[in-house]
């Protein structure tokens, strides 16, 4: 059973940064491609950013230049570096592990919150 934990939300500013972290158990770690997924008040799951296992990443346009998403994979971790907030990245943000056999998982979701 694979097991995903995030951490790192919270309350920041306008303009400020966070560091979400995202604790994978399981085996093959450095295989599985993982990401970050965020839904907000009212609206749809929406896609922030996927990393493979080669370190090929993808963002969603909303995003691209403000954040990064990085694994190190001695640690079973995923990370997602958030810069230059904005009001409009509140929401949940979600960690997700998939697999080549299709299955998928998600975390229990961390909220982050961009208000002055």
């Amino acid at each position: 059973q694979v097991q995903l934990v995030e951490s790192g939300g919270g309350l920041v500013q306008p303009g400020g940064s966070l560091r979400l972290s995202c604790a994978a158990s399981g085996s093959f770690f450095s295989i599985r491609t993982m990401g970050w997924y965020r839904q907000a008040p009212g609206k749809q799951r929406e896609m922030v950013a996927i990393i493979t296992s080669s370190g090929s990443t993808n963002y969603g346009d909303s995003v691209k230049g403000r954040f990064t998403i990085s694994r190190d994979n001695a640690k079973n971790t995923v990370y997602l570096q958030m810069n230059l907030l904005k009001p409009e990245d509140t929401a949940v943000y979600y960690c997700g592990q998939w697999r080549t056999s299709g299955s998928s998982y998600w975390g229990q979701g961390t909220q982050v919150t961009v208000s002055s």
